[in-house]
């Protein structure tokens, strides 16, 4: 069994999806972290793989950037491939003024310039928020690995070039973490279709500060979360 835009038997898939928004990363997370890895798809050279961590079955795919990109795979993996928990993994930009670069953030809500929300309820504003059971387990997690992460409220924005840097100042005054691309839009879908889902993050630069990770240190902090990621399932 296919759909439009996944190429994976029924069955492929786990009951657990970790979802980068690069299919690269995708790939790197099987092959290191995983037992037993096999590619399940690839169509537009989006990649899932499906392996094991500590024993437990675990699928891995990519996401690509944006709502509507993240919308059509999460959907397709729920309503196709009974995928019951989505744990989005990526990097976002600190807005917080005690958010720092390298930071591990959980998206406890996710609020949005995205219309596509609204669309559900006929025109009224959604709260878009993780799973509780995700999002306690994946704080748990952190804890435990010795990692002080962040919990709160996130920005989901259709707009990654923002024409007025002022508004990211509005938003650090409602208490906003940080700023992505995908999260308002995967906890839509879940809400919806009647699944699981949380998003965490790292750090890779600060919009109000311009401080920015280096690119040989982007993969270590990578890494952190994944493993976060991880032990939380």
């Amino acid at each position: 069994m296919s759909t439009p835009h996944i190429s994976a038997a029924q069955g492929d898939f786990a009951e657990t999806v970790l979802m980068p928004g690069d299919p690269l990363r995708a790939q790197y997370i099987a092959e290191h972290f995983l037992d037993d890895a096999k590619q399940v798809t690839g169509v537009r050279n989006m990649y899932g793989f499906t392996g094991t961590y500590k024993g437990k079955p675990v699928s891995i795919m990519g996401s690509g950037m944006g709502i509507p990109s993240m919308s059509i795979y999460a959907r397709e993996l729920i309503v196709s491939y009974g995928v019951k928990n989505i744990i989005r993994i990526g990097t976002c930009g600190g807005i917080a003024a005690d958010t720092k670069i390298r930071d591990v953030i959980f998206a406890q809500g996710a609020s949005t310039d995205s219309n596509v929300n609204r669309a559900r309820v006929r025109g009224y504003d959604f709260a878009a928020l993780a799973s509780y059971g995700l999002l306690e387990n994946g704080v748990r997690a952190a804890r435990e690995l010795g990692i002080d992460a962040k919990v709160g409220n996130v920005f989901t924005t259709d707009t990654f070039y923002q024409a007025d840097p002022s508004f990211y100042e509005e938003l650090h005054k409602l208490g906003v973490l940080a700023v992505d691309m995908e999260t308002a839009g995967l906890y839509g879908v879940a809400a919806e279709y009647g699944a699981n889902a949380m998003a965490l993050f790292t750090v890779s630069d600060h919009v109000i500060t311009g401080e920015a990770t280096p690119a040989e240190e982007r993969q270590s902090t990578f890494n952190e979360m994944v493993k976060i990621a991880l032990e939380s399932i």
